[in-house]
């Protein structure tokens, strides 16, 4: 009830104020685009802080008190009028205006300024309106209002996409890494990691992003290998004179609930600003490093970063220069546990809690034995220089340099509940730990331009130069069993193989070259409105990929070598040792060097007649994949290690896109398109990767490409200025689907095949963006965004994935059901408060398919699917503009804190009944941040 009084009182006091105030409306038109309406103007009334801009369609409507005032029209690079006009209280009173542009300035001078406005809400939506093909873009002033600290989370406010905890990729419409496609600014860019075929988003701080667009229809213009859609980072450009800088710190809840010190890598020691060292050569580092860890005394997040703009004329042509840096460095602590099955018998466990040993010590079923230490350490540096020669012509460069180093510390088994079968010398008191730390050092560089020859015909062009360096310069591995915790800390080395206790390194090394050139030609008779409705756009494009691979593993056999304890390992690796026992192994390097060709030409028609218009295009393309390896575990003619691929794709990818307008701000929308994936570097290569809780992943030469149908119909209302209501329909059908899945037989290996012949998915998206409470100027200062998406997902089976009876499943890394949310405050004042909390859901996915020994024995001898759990996210955002250049957040991400889990049905070889276990399972932490920006 007393709520109820409360919203009454809030109603009847809104309606009082509204009493003294008229309402001021009208249109505002482009004399410079034949009269069309004029977006995101500014409409105030001097001497005020009231005021609106217009919205989508040039219309503004705001109240102003009784009386006799001077409102001011003003739009970038537009002459600013001013009006004096009298409103009584309760009248509504119309004022329309033509705007022009100022004397010397030119209309296309006007068209780059206001570019900017892609980084706001309002703006994305009227290019969502006006696209003929179906797109979903989330720009920078949403992404400072959610708290999005890179462009990988930006993608999860958009309907349909969600990321793996797990893994990190992104999955559009439940499709995962090797259905994607990345750009930037329209090129493509190269993955950063082996385990990818897509660049870790996460690279892309917020400080470079104008705004991030997920395509999830094809055109033809773009390379056909994408089967979920296209998410492409637009950069940041000049958009005002200024300079700004940012400083913020922070914890995580995690780290901060550590009863001891935060721990690291021996490597990190070799480590300065995310920048590796290295000191001596991996054989000497067994004896002349340590192969203990480090300890980190104050584990605290902070980051610190500034950006510049500033415009010149060098010989008379306009350069407009923005930079920006920024340094970062976040702890993150984890526990949990895992487990894995082969065959349905446990192979390893932490804590192994069914064993008797541990029963016996009391040990319970939410004990935890696996502990992981991640520090993350970011640079960056963004140049963007546009270059005006003239009103026609443009040319930009953008640059962009990311290092990035995480370091790495994994253990499982500490407190000597570890198990793992067949081990030597014994399969209780199990214990790994895996030091590791990884340097990505990302070089993008590119180049673009646009010549407008007359009004009808325009050449875009663009090319790009690309570098990756991700290292893994002193990866340690230690495998052990703690004989007896109960008594004391000694241990005794696992000497099951020769590399159970091992250094090792890894290089990767990307080189990319990238091109688009694309003539548009505006055809046809003027309309009423001065527009002609015609356009043909014709070009090619063409990339070469090239990679470079090498992995050295070195290795000690240290049989019956003790040591007093898990810290003290390094008593063990030394001189003298390896005079008395010790051995060391030297592997052969495993490498291998792989090449991609892309050369397409395409052609598409865009159409405009009254409410009817689409785009029709059609695209040829060649894909070529070279790959040479030499690897150890590659078993070719006569157990030869080397081996070669070639495989040669050429077909024509037809695409349409049609938008019909029902009625004013109602859109009917339809695609259709045929596109593919190819297969990655990583799944062609029969290299084997070890992650560090042990599970092992392998390529597969035998991979094809998959061919993709894709189908969408959509429907989109907009209502008003910031309001969105729309619904889709989708189906694909893929042909040849790859997936990770498990190995056939017991060695429990995952690798990636093509798993049936023909793969569905259908569904809905639902999406709704609006406002809930308004001020008594009609201002929006509580708005909702929220969308669903509910997927039904099939796919066969060959018969080497057959087990039990299963002959179909879904389809790998699909969640079917994902919601996000998002419920945004602004007190719309001169110095504004703003709270945003946005939640997001994401049904159980399968992480890999599973799969039998053998088909005749299928429904007792296999591995089960294992199922990664659909959890719920929350965060909260809260800012306050102190003064005109100060500006204050509060940042609190993963605030729900959900469990990670994996889950994995296993049959009793008693019972022969099937339970649910859980292979892995952690906490990330709550990460609470506060920053300070100051802009001068």
């Amino acid at each position: 009830m007393k709520k109820i009084v409360c919203i009454a009182f809030i109603a009847l006091s809104q309606l009082l104020i509204a009493q003294d105030k008229g309402t001021l409306m009208g249109l505002l038109t482009d004399k410079e685009a034949n009269n069309e309406s004029l977006p995101f103007a500014n409409v105030f009334i001097i001497g005020t802080n009231i005021g609106t801009t217009t919205d989508f369609d040039g219309n503004y409507s705001f109240k102003v008190p009784a009386g006799t005032h001077i409102v001011s029209f003003s739009f970038l690079g537009y002459k600013t009028v001013e009006k004096t006009f009298t409103i009584q209280a309760g009248e509504t009173l119309t004022l329309n205006q033509v705007m022009s542009a100022e004397e010397g300035v030119a209309l296309d001078e006007i068209v780059i300024k206001s570019s900017v406005g892609k980084e706001s809400a309002n703006a994305l939506l009227l290019e969502q309106k006006k696209a003929t093909v179906i797109i979903e873009s989330i720009g920078a002033q949403t992404l400072a209002k959610v708290g999005v600290s890179n462009a990988a989370n930006a993608t999860t406010k958009i309907s349909g996409v969600t990321k793996s905890e797990g893994s990190g990729s992104i999955y559009i419409r439940g499709l995962g890494d090797r259905y994607l496609s990345t750009t930037m600014n329209g090129l493509p860019i190269p993955s950063d990691d082996v385990a990818n075929k897509n660049i870790n988003l996460n690279l892309f701080s917020t400080n470079i992003i104008k705004n991030v667009g997920i395509s999830k229809t094809y055109s033809t213009s773009s390379y056909a290998d994408q089967g979920s859609g296209n998410v492409n980072v637009n950069s940041k450009e000049y958009s005002k004179k200024g300079y700004s800088i940012s400083m913020s710190g922070g914890t995580n809840t995690n780290v901060a609930g550590l009863s001891e010190d935060f721990r690291s890598t021996i490597t990190s020691s070799d480590v300065t600003l995310g920048f590796h060292q290295k000191q001596f050569a991996l054989q000497d580092l067994v004896t002349r490093q340590s192969w203990g860890t480090e300890t980190v005394s104050a584990p605290v997040n902070f980051n610190a970063s500034f950006s510049a703009a500033h415009k010149f004329e060098v010989f008379g042509k306009d350069v407009a220069v923005f930079f920006t840096g920024s340094h970062s460095k976040t702890f993150e602590y984890r526990e949990g546990v895992f487990n894995s099955y082969r065959l349905n018998v446990l192979n390893t466990s932490f804590p192994a809690i069914t064993r008797e040993i541990n029963s016996d010590r009391g040990v319970s079923s939410n004990e935890n034995d696996v502990e992981q230490y991640i520090s993350r350490t970011n640079t960056t540096g963004y140049i963007n220089v546009g270059l005006k020669l003239n009103a026609n012509n443009k040319i930009k460069y953008n640059t962009l340099f990311v290092n990035n180093g995480t370091d790495n510390l994994y253990e499982q088994g500490r407190k000597g509940y570890g198990y793992v079968f067949d081990q030597d010398p014994q399969e209780d008191g199990a214990f790994v730990r895996d030091q590791n730390f990884k340097q990505t050092t990302l070089f993008i560089n590119q180049l673009l331009g646009e010549h407008k020859w007359n009004e009808n015909n325009t050449l875009n062009w663009a090319g790009g130069y690309n570098f990756v360096l991700a290292e893994e310069p002193n990866r340690i591995r230690n495998e052990i069993n703690i004989l007896n915790i109960d008594h004391a800390p000694t241990i005794q080395y696992a000497h099951v193989g020769d590399f159970q206790q091992r250094k090792s390194t890894q290089k990767i090394q990307d080189t990319e070259y990238n091109a688009l050139v694309q003539n548009k030609w505006i055809l046809g008779a003027l309309d009423a409105d001065g527009n002609k409705p015609y356009a043909l756009n014709y070009g090619f494009n063409y990339r070469y990929k090239e990679r470079t691979f090498r992995s050295l593993f070195i290795g000690v056999d240290a049989k019956d070598f003790t040591a007093p304890s898990i810290d003290e390992l390094s008593t063990t690796f030394t001189d003298t040792n390896f005079n008395n026992g010790l051995n060391l192994t030297i592997g052969v390097p495993d490498r291998y060097q792989a090449d991609l060709s892309i050369l397409a030409g395409f052609v598409n028609f865009d159409f405009s007649r009254d409410k009817f218009s689409g785009n029709l295009g059609a695209r040829f393309e060649r894909d070529e994949i070279n790959s040479i390896w030499d690897v150890g575990n590659y078993n070719g003619p006569n157990g030869a290690r080397l081996g070669t691929l070639n495989k040669t794709y050429e077909s024509l990818y037809p695409s349409i896109n049609l938008k019909y307008e029902l009625s004013e701000n109602k859109y009917l929308r339809f695609a259709s398109s045929i596109t593919q994936t190819l297969p990655e570097f990583k799944e062609l290569s029969p290299f084997e990767y070890v992650s560090p809780t042990g599970r092992v992943t392998k390529g597969n030469p035998d991979l094809e490409k998959s061919e993709i149908y894709n189908f969408d119909l959509k429907y989109e209302m907009f209502p008003e200025r910031g309001q969105l209501f729309s619904a889709t329909a989708f189906y694909k059908q893929i042909n040849n689907p790859i997936n990770l899945a498990l190995t056939r037989g017991s060695s429990g290996y995952f690798f990636y095949a093509n798993t049936g012949e023909k793969a569905t998915v259908y569904g809905v998206e639902l999406e709704a963006k609006t406002n809930l409470l308004k001020n008594g100027d009609d201002e929006s200062i509580l708005n909702i965004t929220g969308n669903i998406t509910k997927m039904w997902l099939n796919q066969d089976l060959f018969e080497n994935f057959q087990y039990k009876d299963l002959t179909a499943s879904s389809l790998q890394g699909a969640s079917d059901f994902i919601a996000n949310g998002s419920l945004s405050f602004s007190d719309k004042k001169e110095k504004e408060f703003v709270a945003t909390l946005t939640g997001n859901y994401s049904s159980d996915k399968i992480f890999s398919l599973g799969g039998a020994e053998g088909f005749v024995n299928r429904a007792t001898e296999y591995n089960d699917e294992i199922i990664e759990k659909g959890f719920v996210t929350l965060d909260l955002v809260v800012s306050k503009k102190l003064t005109e250049q100060l500006f204050i957040k509060f940042v609190g991400r993963n605030l729900s804190n959900p469990e990670i889990r994996q889950t994995q049905k296993v049959r009793s070889l008693i019972t022969a009944e099937e339970t649910n276990q859980t292979v892995q399972s952690y906490k990330k932490g709550s990460r609470l941040t506060v920053s300070v920006t100051y802009t001068f």
